[in-house]
This record gives structure tokens, C-alpha cells and sequence, in this order.
């Protein structure tokens, strides 16, 4: 019997899809399997259901990884498994009972669904099929896999996998359960997600399924943005996938065409730059060099150049930060980034082509630190090293951005705001009798900006009397 002992934290652990005997029926050891998910499938078992782990868990077991979601599939109905688990959440008609412990835990009832008239969602769920009729509805072989237990609170159990998929594990394919076309013709998202497996995989779509998948390319369109964007963000949060690769696939089968009209009409787009391509090679490769650690900000490489699909001008693009941040403002609506991280993206965007000049005085950076925010620079920067490096534009070693940050720290304590000044606006109506409104704006207005030019105007009484003469002036 194949022995699996659960990875710990260094990866990737000890797999198994290159032992030749393991396949559909084969036994399987799990060492070290976590409580939650070990008890969920005991307690269905014990109850006189049939449980098993299902899907990417167990693909991810399989290739010596920690899975990061584990799923259970079973014979019981929806609320047999939640009267099973109090404190379970079951808000769905799929059937999917959510385990809010550590991991959390999802099962679902063994299910087989018909018409996909929104592309989505089945027009019909009929539960209490069986495990093979439950795989049979997965999108991709190397998900319709399960490890069913011999016993409750075991750890031996039997691999079920009717569809090949381990051999598709190994060989590095990427194939749809069945007919290809009926798989995606099911949820347009799995065209999405075939190309994501493929690159976290580093496996090759099968041809039938990547023909499939050019086909169901249009139908992509009437993805909510919402899942769009979950898709989006994974590609982009994922160390292991360049993005250029990413957007390569998206590109070849239509898909960008259909879900990001703005980034493809980028290709053809001429650079004057050391390194070749066009604008779109160009935001790719700015994308790929910011962390994946942070992929909003990956996304604003992706996006920061937007602007130039329009606004080419004799060899200049200019204003393309303008056009390009409200583009992106767009974008992101249409894909529900929701409002801070779109204000966090957008700005990065029309403030990327800032240009500093060792000439600029200390209230030149202060000012510049007060448009920009200081809880934006280090973004602002690390998205201009990564436009430089995807440029292949070399940053000159002095008087360069090493100067300009050492400039900016220098001025950490300089008064930046309206709330840094030593007055306030119940100070004008205290002192000067002035009355709320645009007025008493404008008087902050004109004292913020004589302390950007001057820290040390920033007291009170210096404060007082510059608001009484320009209340007087006015």
C-alpha cells in the first residue's frame, strides 16, 4: 500500500504521481491528516453515509503539496450534514455545508446538474447520485479525483479516479472531464481556470480541451466581474506564474480580447525603449517584476500604461497617465474591485510618469510627498523600478531615486496636511469670528501652502496672523 505522509510546511513534499501502480482503485495511505477534515468524514461515515475527500485536495496531496482548501463529498443530503455539524453554514442550493474550523472544511452532497442557461449556474441540482456521477460533473481530470477512507477516522482509504486523472497529473495534462465543450459549455469560468492549472502546473492543455476553450472563449463575457476578478487576482497572486505567460494564453484564446478590451488594445502599440515589443509586452514584463506577494500592485504594473493606445502623438504619448487612470477606473468597476484597492490602483496609475529633478527645492519634495501620500510612495517607487526594469532603462546612481528618497525621509516630521497645522478651522471661528464654508477654506488653503513652503511657520501665532491678513486681502 502507497504511503503519503502529509507535507508540512517546507514544500513541496513527497508525491506520488510518479509511482507507475498508483491509479483508480489503488490504496492509499495519508499520514497526518488533519483533524478537521479526518472527523468530518468520520462523523458522515459513522451517521451511514459515504464520504470521501474530493478534488483539488487531494490533487494537491497527490503532487506532495499542503492543500490550501480541503473538500468532502457525500452521500448525505444537505441537512443530514448540517444537523451532523452545529454551527455549520449551509446558505446555497448546491448543497455545499461549510466547517468553520481550522482548516475550514467544505462538503458536498454527491450531486449531478443540468442546464447552464446563464452559463453558471445549473438550471437543476439533483442530490444522492453517486461519487463516480459526482466526479463526472468536475471540469478537469486532475480535480475529479477522490481518496474514499476504509473506515471512519482512518487514514487508509482507496483512490477513486475513473477519468485518468493522476495519469494526466503526471503526464502534465491539462483535460476536461467528457466532452470538452459540454464541460465549458457548463461554467465559462473553467476556461479561465484550465489556463491558470496549466501554468501552476506547468502542463499543456490537450488539444481537444484547448479547442474547447478557444470556442468558449466569447461566452467568458457574461462572467460577473466578481469571478472574473477572483480569477484575475489569483493568476496575479501566484509566484509560480509569470503573468506575460498568463496573458500569452489569454491572448491566444480570445479571452482578452473579451474580458480586458482595454490591455489588448495595447498590442501593436510602438516603444521606444531599450528592450523590444510593444506597450502590451511592456506592462506585461512591468508586472512580472513586482512581487506576487502584492498583487494589486502587480495589477497597477499590468494596467499603468493604458493610456498609450490612444494618445500616440509624434513618438510621445502624452497625457496617456490621464487617459490610462481613467481606464482603469472603468476597468475596475467593471470587475468590483471595490473602492479602496481601485483608489489605491488608480492612483499608481495616473501618478506612475511623475518626473523628479535634483533641482527641486525642499518644498518641491514636500509638495510632492502631499499629492502622492506617504502611505503611497513605496508603491509609486517599486512600480517605476519595475516600469524602468521592463523598459531595460538603467536608474543613474546618483542624483537619482537614492536621492530623492533620502530627500523625502529627511522630511518624515514636515507638516503634510490640514490636520499637521498648528490652528484649525475652530480656531478662525474662535479667533477671527469667521464663519464655516468656502471661506474659511480657502484662509487653510493659503496657511498649508505657506507651510509647505516654510515648516517653521507651522505655529500658532504665526498661523493667526497670516489668517488675519488674508482674511483682510479677501
Amino acid at each position: 500500500m502507497a504511503q503519503l505522509p502529509l507535507p508540512g510546511r517546507s514544500l513541496p513534499g513527497p508525491g506520488l504521481i510518479d509511482e507507475p501502480g498508483l491509479t483508480d482503485g489503488s490504496p492509499l495511505t495519508i499520514g497526518g491528516l488533519p483533524a478537521a477534515p479526518r472527523d468530518a468524514l468520520a462523523a458522515l461515515m459513522r451517521a451511514g453515509f459515504e464520504a470521501a475527500l474530493v478534488g483539488g485536495c487531494v490533487r494537491d496531496l497527490l503532487r506532495g503539496e499542503r492543500p490550501g482548501d480541503w473538500d468532502a463529498a457525500t452521500s448525505a443530503p444537505p441537512d443530514a450534514v448540517s444537523s451532523l455539524f452545529p454551527g455549520s453554514s449551509w446558505e446555497n442550493r448546491f448543497g455545499t455545508v461549510t466547517l468553520h474550523g481550522n482548516p475550514i472544511v467544505e462538503i458536498t452532497t454527491f450531486r449531478d446538474e443540468s442546464g447552464y442557461a446563464d452559463g453558471r449556474r445549473p438550471d437543476e441540482v439533483l442530490f444522492h447520485r453517486s461519487l463516480h456521477g459526482d466526479l463526472a460533473r468536475r471540469d478537469f481530470t486532475i480535480n475529479a479525483i477522490a481518496w474514499l477512507p476504509d473506515a471512519p477516522g482512518s487514514g487508509s482509504g482507496l483512490l477513486v479516479d475513473p477519468y485518468g486523472g493522476i495519469d494526466d497529473l503526471r503526464a502534465g495534462h491539462i483535460r476536461a472531464v467528457g466532452d470538452p465543450a459540454a464541460r465549458l459549455g457548463e461554467d465559462a469560468l473553467r476556461v479561465l481556470r484550465g489556463v491558470r492549472f496549466a501554468l501552476r502546473f506547468e502542463s499543456a492543455i490537450d488539444p481537444e480541451t484547448e479547442h474547447a476553450m478557444r470556442e468558449a472563449a466569447p461566452t467568458t463575457a457574461r462572467l460577473s466581474g466578481e469571478r472574473v476578478r477572483d480569477e484575475l487576482m489569483r493568476l496575479l497572486a501566484d509566484p509560480a506564474i509569470r503573468v506575460a505567460d498568463a496573458f500569452a494564453h489569454w491572448e491566444r484564446l480570445g479571452l482578452l480580447d473579451v474580458l480586458l478590451p482595454e490591455l489588448a488594445s495595447l498590442r501593436g502599440v510602438p516603444q521606444e525603449k531599450p528592450l523590444p515589443g510593444d506597450a502590451l509586452d511592456h506592462s506585461l514584463r512591468t508586472a512580472d517584476a513586482l512581487p506576487a506577494t502584492d498583487p494589486l500592485l502587480r495589477l497597477a504594473g499590468l494596467l499603468h500604461d493604458l493610456g498609450k493606445a490612444t494618445t500616440l502623438e509624434d513618438g510621445h504619448f502624452f497625457g496617456h497617465e490621464v487617459v490610462g487612470a481613467d481606464l482603469a477606473r472603468g476597468l475596475m468597476n467593471r470587475l468590483r474591485l471595490g473602492i479602496a484597492a481601485s483608489s489605491r490602483v488608480v492612483h499608481l496609475v495616473r501618478q506612475h510618469m511623475y518626473a523628479y529633478e535634483p533641482a527641486w527645492t525642499d518644498a518641491a519634495v514636500r509638495r510632492f510627498i502631499r499629492r502622492i501620500g506617504r502611505d503611497a510612495l513605496d508603491d509609486l517607487f517599486a512600480l517605476r523600478a519595475a516600469d524602468h526594469a521592463a523598459s531595460g532603462v538603467r536608474e543613474p546612481q546618483t542624483r537619482g531615486m537614492g536621492d530623492f528618497r533620502a530627500r523625502i525621509a529627511a522630511q518624515r516630521d514636515a507638516p503634510l496636511t490640514a490636520g499637521q497645522l498648528a490652528i484649525d478651522g475652530h480656531d478662525l471661528q474662535h479667533e477671527l469670528g469667521m464663519s464655516p464654508g468656502p471661506g474659511l477654506g480657502r484662509v487653510l488653503d493659503r496657511l498649508m501652502e505657506a507651510v509647505l513652503d516654510d515648516p517653521d511657520q507651522n505655529r500658532r501665532d504665526a498661523l493667526l496672523d497670516l489668517a488675519r491678513k488674508t482674511a483682510d486681502e479677501w
